[in-house]
């Protein structure tokens, strides 16, 4: 929730009529103070797995029979297996987020990151980051407790962490070598909140919101000449590794990729 933006439904059932399966892809909608009751109703009616989304990443692990080693190092879960009625818990945040940065052949090892978010995605991309041994990450929040929480969490992984509110973002000084959101700061199209003068063209600006693509960040990034990773990118990583989770079959990536650029 929300869910009307999610690209994921064209995605997969692209993959579906590509390789010929019997199979659909719907988005569902669940309030957040309704999660019990809507994971008891996919299950009643036998859904093979499904995929987790904002505000549920998190909490879904309460609700879960099994979980994979990502779910347990990162403590939120965005794909899901029902084996009669049995769930089991993976996340492909973290190498779905990285996989962009691999392409690109960007380096990661030594790297200063500036995260903007404290949610179960952000969980994801630090220990992804410290598991290719980035140098430090500072992560921005509204609430900076929950933003302290994370630095614990990246500690605990090796990676060097400070948190700040995102009251006084405009004190950070220096460019950064990956500015990433993760927070729902683009869906909306408010203004950009990070400064320019932390981006440079050294600088890679990851914006994991997808829609829409050019998010002000990113427009902002671009003028500063920036490299630039789209939502999307990251998006389609995810996609790919969940439908591999689900079928047990090598996904079909380019026709996932086609049936959503034609929207970009």
């Amino acid at each position: 929730d929300p869910i009307d933006h999610s690209l994921s439904p064209t995605i997969h059932n692209a993959a579906y009529r590509h390789l010929d399966l019997e199979c659909t892809y719907i988005a569902y909608k669940i309030d957040k103070n309704e999660l019990e009751s809507g994971i008891e109703s996919l299950k009643s009616i036998k859904v093979s797995g499904f995929n987790v989304t904002i505000p549920h990443k998190i909490r879904i692990m309460e609700l879960l029979d099994d979980i994979d080693h990502d779910c347990k190092l990162i403590g939120a879960a965005n794909t899901i297996v029902n084996d009669n009625g049995s769930l089991k818990g993976y996340n492909t945040d973290m190498d779905g987020f990285i996989e962009p940065i691999k392409n690109r052949e960007i380096p990661i090892k030594n790297s200063n990151i500036l995260l903007l978010g404290a949610g179960g995605a952000s969980r994801a991309i630090i220990a992804g980051f410290a598991k290719e041994h980035a140098k430090k990450i500072t992560i921005v929040n509204r609430t900076i407790e929950k933003a302290e929480n994370l630095t614990r969490f990246s500690k605990e992984l090796e990676l060097d962490s400070d948190a700040i509110s995102i009251n006084d973002i405009e004190k950070l000084d220096g460019a950064f070598d990956f500015v990433v959101n993760a927070s729902s700061l683009g869906l909306k199209n408010e203004l950009n909140i990070v400064p320019t003068k932390l981006i440079d063209a050294k600088t890679t600006v990851y914006d994991i919101v997808y829609k829409p693509v050019n998010t002000e960040l990113i427009k902002d990034a671009k003028k500063k000449d920036a490299q630039i990773i789209y939502g999307y990118e990251m998006l389609l990583s995810q996609a790919a590794k969940s439908f591999e989770i689900w079928l047990n079959q090598k996904a079909p990536y380019e026709a996932m990729k086609n049936s959503i650029l034609g929207g970009f």
